[in-house]
């Protein structure tokens, strides 16, 4: 089968050359097993029934073959960097790291972690940046076997933006009788921001 994260088994166990004399037999258990891409025996015992004498057979056990085929259509995955939205304050802002959903995720009722990649970002003035996602990503099972071939990762950068810091300046505002001489006041405030 195709790569889906699960197991590849098939109990099923027949004789194929010849045959175990009428009311007699066996019972098998089966313990072949193949999860990533690849292939296996499929192994398997048997046990002969309590009416069945193993002197009265020759028996030759084949093991069959599981085997487990990369993805015709990959599972595709998006790792989005965090963002960030700050107001100016003279100080460098950073941001690093991935949204907490797009690290480890569930594909087909199986948990898949991606490692490998990175994304900072580091802004003091006013205006964004982008938080770039670099590096190659690395795709692993629960059980920690590389499956990345089996994916298409897709990198989503995030951003690091800055605001202008909102202030009004405001002259003072002042009167008097007329007296002949100028009226000034150079009293300026910073009446918002």
């Amino acid at each position: 089968k195709e790569y889906d994260g699960t197991a590849l088994t098939n109990d099923e166990v027949n004789v194929t050359e010849g045959s175990f004399a009428e009311g007699e037999g066996a019972t098998y258990d089966v313990t072949g097993s193949q999860t990533i891409v690849g292939s296996s025996e499929n192994f398997f015992t048997h046990t002969l029934n309590t009416n069945t004498k193993a002197e009265n057979y020759e028996i030759k056990t084949v093991e069959g073959k599981l085997t487990v085929t990369d993805r015709k259509t990959p599972y595709e995955i998006t790792v989005e960097a965090n963002s960030l939205t700050d107001t100016y304050d003279g100080t460098a802002k950073t941001v690093s790291g991935f949204t907490n959903e797009t690290l480890t995720f569930v594909k087909d009722g199986q948990t898949y972690t991606v490692s490998g990649l990175t994304a900072e970002a580091t802004r003091t003035d006013a205006g964004r940046t982008a938080v770039e996602v670099t590096g190659t990503a690395v795709v692993k099972d629960a059980a920690g076997n590389d499956v990345t071939k089996q994916f298409k990762v897709e990198k989503k950068d995030g951003s690091l933006v800055i605001d202008k810091r909102k202030v009004t300046l405001t002259s003072a505002t002042d009167e008097k009788e007329y007296d002949g001489t100028a009226l000034t006041n150079d009293e300026v405030n910073v009446t918002e921001g």
